[in-house]
């Protein structure tokens, strides 16, 4: 029989006389293996779960233009410095005032990408449903509470270019040409009386012999049933065949009764018209009807506002490619984020902001919780030393009467050092298996109940548990085995 056999069937053997103290020892290895597998999986799968968790507070950096205004193209090209599959959303805004003309009311208006955003703000609240068609809208609750929105109703929106002359297109002097269409506003009673700030606004054409041809009238901001008469057929039709220069309201155009004041913004923005260009095109006021199909609660500031399509926000403004800002939610470290953030700002394609609260209070709890695991871990390796050396010490007071014979016939120091460490390192062994596997049902019960989600399982940490472990049984060893090692033969042996 060779000399490891034998070595391996006395470690055996003793283990097997004394199966009450070595199965506490066994248990104690095998539960702080568990222990320690089990945070450890936790402590090293922390940061994905806590960055899960985080990402349904909302986004965690902000793309904003680096110039006037931000497209799509930048915003991608900004996008694209950080990694694909740390990107958990992007959610683009465009942000515009929208007018319920009727109710004299204007709101804020967002238009996004209702995919994205479940990404970026799950926390978002909906009665109903998201946008998923073209003129639908998401109302916050508390524009619905004010105008009376319902799910399944409709609200007429209307938007208006900004109302200075910055916008008019070409000089002052120009020829008015046969086939032309000009478009012109002009201070209404509203406006002028402070009542709103939106102007009436006028489009017409012009026809082979430089008269009118026809035009179209914009009073929705003027007093109802007063003012707006200015927009009827009745009115209008008295243009058609006029010269638009040198209009004069009561020589050339009689006034609406009771709407001198509008009649008069009619006259004075024909007068004022300036060409539509392709650029000009967009500055024609446009008044579309959406049907509410959602109703936003968040408990904040997004209850005030209306949501739609980008595409709605480019028809009813009639521009398109025009972001105010993009939320991103990145499933990263606060360095990471920082790094990306310097980036993306160094590129010139955007200016990356994080969002502080969120960045800064993840990396607090995940330093606090890693801290936390890492605290525990140590004193129930400590605890399971304690209870090992406790355990071989009684086994060496057991066993003091056959080491002492042992070495009254020659055994040396070597050969009883080598067996308790070889039993201490066969438990230590045994146990870590135990643990490891028994860790990682612990770390997926943790989790579950915890975050919510499955733990993966790291194969390395199945050889780790084992070193470990043996490391610990063989230091809870160190002292019982000196003491065996110090046991005088001729003390023990005194009697016999």
């Amino acid at each position: 029989m060779s000399k490891r056999r034998m070595f391996f069937r006395m470690i055996t053997a003793s283990l097997l006389r004394r199966r009450s103290r070595m199965l506490i020892a066994l248990l104690s290895i095998g539960i702080g293996a568990t222990i320690l597998a089990g945070l450890v999986t936790v402590y090293v799968d922390v940061p994905r779960q806590m960055a899960a968790q985080f990402r349904s507070y909302g986004a965690n950096m902000l793309l904003v233009p680096s110039g006037s205004v931000l497209t799509q193209e930048e915003a991608d090209d900004a996008m694209a410095l950080i990694p694909e599959e740390e990107r958990v959303g992007a959610a683009p805004y465009r942000y515009e005032y929208l007018n319920m003309v009727r109710r004299q009311q204007s709101f804020a208006a967002a238009g996004t990408d209702f995919d994205q955003v479940k990404r970026t703000s799950p926390y978002f609240k909906v009665n109903g449903r998201y946008p998923e068609s073209p003129r639908e809208v998401l109302v916050g609750k508390g524009v619905a509470d004010t105008v009376g929105a319902r799910l399944n109703g409709v609200m007429e929106l209307t938007w208006f270019p900004p109302s200075t002359q910055e916008e008019d297109q070409g000089d002052a002097d120009f020829d008015i040409r046969p086939g032309m269409t000009l478009a012109g506003h002009a201070q209404g009673y509203g406006s002028r009386e402070g009542f709103n700030d939106n102007p009436v606004y006028v489009t017409f054409t012009v026809g082979g012999d430089g008269t009118i041809a026809s035009i179209s009238v914009d009073t929705s901001s003027e007093t109802a049933g007063v003012g707006t008469r200015c927009s009827e057929e009745a009115f209008t039709d008295l243009f058609i065949g006029k010269k638009p220069k040198d209009l004069v309201l009561g020589r050339d155009v009689d006034a609406v009764s009771g709407a001198t004041v509008t009649s008069a913004a009619v006259v004075q923005a024909i007068a004022d018209a300036r060409p539509v260009t392709d650029e000009s095109a967009a500055l024609v006021p446009r008044t579309i009807n959406y049907a509410v199909v959602g109703i936003l609660e968040t408990g904040g500031e997004e209850e005030g506002y209306i949501y739609m399509s980008l595409d709605d926000m480019g028809v009813i403004t009639g521009t398109s490619d025009q972001l105010d800002l993009v939320e991103l939610s990145v499933s990263a470290t606060q360095d990471s984020l920082e790094r990306y953030a310097e980036e993306i700002t160094a590129s010139g394609h955007a200016t990356a902001r994080l969002v502080k609260r969120v960045t800064k209070s993840e990396t607090a709890v995940l330093g606090k919780l890693q801290a936390l695991v890492f605290l525990v871990t140590i004193v129930v390796l400590v605890l399971t030393m304690v209870s090992v050396s406790t355990t071989m010490m009684a086994v060496v007071t057991e066993r003091r009467r056959e080491i002492g014979l042992r070495k009254a016939l020659g055994a040396p120091d070597s050969a009883i050092r080598g067996e308790f460490l070889g039993e201490g390192l066969f438990l230590g062994a045994l146990g870590g298996l135990l643990g490891a596997v028994l860790g990682f049902v612990f770390a997926q019960v943790v989790s579950v109940n915890v975050f919510g989600s499955d733990i993966r399982f790291n194969f390395w940490l199945l050889p780790i548990t084992v070193l470990v472990s043996m490391a610990v049984a063989a230091l809870s060893c160190l002292m019982p085995v000196r003491r065996a090692v110090a046991i005088d033969p001729a003390l023990v042996l005194k009697g016999e």
